[in-house]
C-alpha cells in the first residue's frame, strides 16, 4: 500500500493580494515546501543530497490544476506522492486541500542533477525511500 507525504500549512496575508486571495504563482511555492518537507520526512535533507551525494533535485516541468481560490488565513494540507521512478528523475503527484475541498492539483517532473547541471542517478537510499511512496 502506498503512503503520501503531508505537509500543513497557513495562508499569511504576504501570499494574498489585495482580495485575500492567494496570487497563483504561490500555489508553486506552497508545493515546493511540501516537497523539501517530504525530503527531510524520509530523514533526509537537500543540502545533505548535494554534499554527500553530489546531487541537486529540480523541476523539469510543472502542471497545475486550479479547482478553487485559497484564501487569508486559510490552512492547507498538501498531500504528495510518487507517480513514477526512472534513473535520473520522479514524478511527484501533489494535491492542496483545504480540509477535504480541493484547492489545486499538480503533477511535477523533478530531475536529479549534478553540481555541473547534468542528469545523474537518483541516489539507492532515496530511491529505496521513495518506492513506499508510489501511488
Amino acid at each position: 500500500m502506498s503512503k503520501q507525504f503531508s505537509h500543513q500549512i497557513k495562508v499569511y496575508y504576504e501570499d494574498t493580494d489585495s482580495g485575500g486571495v492567494v496570487y497563483y504563482a504561490n500555489y508553486l511555492k506552497f508545493l515546493e515546501r511540501a516537497r523539501s518537507e517530504a525530503i527531510y520526512e524520509l530523514g533526509l535533507s537537500n543540502k545533505e543530497l548535494l554534499k554527500k551525494y553530489g546531487i541537486l533535485i529540480i523541476v523539469k516541468s510543472c502542471n497545475i490544476n486550479y479547482k478553487k481560490s485559497a484564501k487569508f488565513e486559510d490552512k492547507l494540507n498538501i498531500f504528495s506522492s510518487i507517480q513514477s521512478i526512472t534513473k535520473t528523475s520522479f514524478v511527484m503527484k501533489q494535491t492542496i486541500k483545504r480540509k477535504e475541498e480541493i484547492i489545486a492539483e499538480s503533477e511535477i517532473h523533478l530531475v536529479t542533477v549534478n553540481k555541473e547541471g547534468k542528469p545523474t542517478k537518483i541516489p539507492d537510499i532515496l530511491e529505496s525511500a521513495f518506492k513506499k511512496y508510489i501511488s
